[in-house]
């Protein structure tokens, strides 16, 4: 099987290529510009076409050519007039998104779905979930939506029976799977380019949980639940910084429980069956897996240290700034700072009109804010563009804010809040993360 993905180098399809490649297909894309992935990409041997010009359907034609093009995958990005897009739909080849790919993967390899899902927290809790497995010789594959520093962003691995996978809710995703078990982590209104209503938006996560062979539930849902799945909290069995971080651990844990389970030990062979006792069941050392958790060495873009004192965070909703703030505090206070400074770039103006509200108290505690324009993807032409100083206002904290723009100077005054010790928090899904690894690449 030969599969072409068109933007592979993103955080969605770059695990999945390299997955894909891992379970013996032939895989090959392009994209449009470099990504976090590229480099584990390339280093599998798999070949990527980049550049300005590289999806003006000339590469995607000598591969047709070839006869090394059976699956055109593509990237939720892509307009209908792209020209590979066009060009794969001309020739008659099957066209897709990364779903059906994923499923096709789940039952050629006869794997078990764990998913995670949520509006918060998806991303770490899969990273968790994978890591613990790792570190417990349970073998697994996995497809998470970032770069991770213990492991691939995307693998297959013979021997497993599970893959632990990162399902997004974006452009209804998570909805083409029926998992063996799903773990919903933190949910609140988000994507409202997808979902119209806020009613939509929990109506498919609703569906997604009814679609689930079994389910582990974190923060409840907001409104009424249409499936009582108990929800336990055991974040306070963890020491990781940040207690929304705390609680995907136990997220992470329970979930391990489910997986170590279902198989039973002797199947899962590794560390657990090296402390010779009946693990039949649920009598997994529990002591074992919180030391694990808690050595838990974070993920690309969650809270990432780029430099001493200096942090990125993907975050841009309301709920998840307030969770990374108070796992900056936690950290600052533990590094013997004086506090944190946080510089924010929304993402999308769209998201911005239904969640503008919602910012009022999250920034209470920095000692400074800085609020960068907006990062304006996917937008409502329809909206007016919300500008710093319209978000600012509204804030409980407005004395401790003003508006910002990447420069010279905004770099040089971060690094004197950095020498007067204070760590230094930026969020956001968007560009600004580019340049503050360039600022403080040291």
């Amino acid at each position: 099987m030969n599969i072409y993905i068109s933007g592979i180098c993103g955080t969605g399809l770059g695990p999945l290529a390299l997955m894909a490649k891992a379970a013996g297909l032939s895989v090959c894309g392009s994209d449009s510009q470099s990504g976090a992935i590229t480099d584990e990409l390339i280093s599998r041997g798999i070949e990527v076409n980049l550049g300005k010009n590289s999806q003006d359907g000339d590469f995607l034609s000598q591969k047709l050519k070839e006869g090394k093009v059976d699956w055109f995958v593509y990237t939720s990005a892509l307009p209908s007039d792209h020209p590979e897009l066009v060009l794969a739909k001309k020739n008659n080849i099957r066209v897709s998104k990364r779903d059906e790919l994923i499923a096709y993967l789940v039952e050629k390899l006869g794997l078990k779905m764990v998913a995670v899902a949520g509006t918060h927290g998806k991303t770490t809790t899969t990273a968790m979930i994978t890591w613990t497995a790792l570190n417990i010789g349970l073998p697994v594959s996995y497809l998470v939506g970032t770069t991770l520093p213990f492991a691939e962003a995307g693998h297959y691995t013979p021997k497993s029976k599970f893959l632990i996978y990162e399902a997004d809710e974006y452009d209804k995703n998570f909805l083409h799977f029926f998992p063996w078990l799903s773990v919903i982590t933190a949910v609140s209104y988000d994507h409202p380019d997808i979902y119209p209503t806020k009613l939509d938006y929990m109506k498919a996560f609703y569906k997604f949980e009814g679609q689930s062979e079994n389910v582990i539930r974190g923060r409840e849902l907001e409104g009424e639940a249409v499936i009582n799945t108990e929800t336990i909290d055991l974040s306070e069995k963890f020491s990781l910084a940040g207690k929304a971080r705390r609680y995907d651990a136990g997220l992470a844990m329970q979930a391990i429980f489910e997986m170590v389970e279902e198989i039973g030990m002797e199947k899962a062979g590794g560390n657990l069956l090296s402390l010779n006792k009946d693990y039949s069941s649920r009598e997994i050392d529990e002591s074992l897996l919180i030391e694990i958790l808690d050595n838990f060495p974070g993920v690309g873009r969650r809270f990432e240290k780029i430099a001493d004192g200096v942090y990125s965070d993907y975050g841009h909703h309301p709920e998840e700034i307030a969770a990374t703030i108070e796992m900056a505090e936690e950290e600052a206070k533990r590094m013997g700072l004086n506090g944190v400074v946080a510089i924010y770039e929304p993402h999308q103006n769209t998201r911005q009109h239904e969640v503008r509200n919602g910012y009022k108290n999250v920034f209470l505690g920095v000692e400074k804010l800085y609020w960068l324009p907006t990062y304006l993807v996917r937008e409502n032409e329809k909206l007016e563009v919300l500008k710093p100083s319209d978000f600012i206002k509204d804030l409980a904290n407005s004395t401790d804010a003003e508006p910002a723009k990447l420069d010279n100077t905004f770099g040089e005054k971060l690094k004197k809040w950095r020498r007067d010790g204070y760590l230094i928090l930026l969020m956001t899904a968007g560009p600004a993360d580019s340049w503050l690894r360039k600022e403080f690449n040291e």
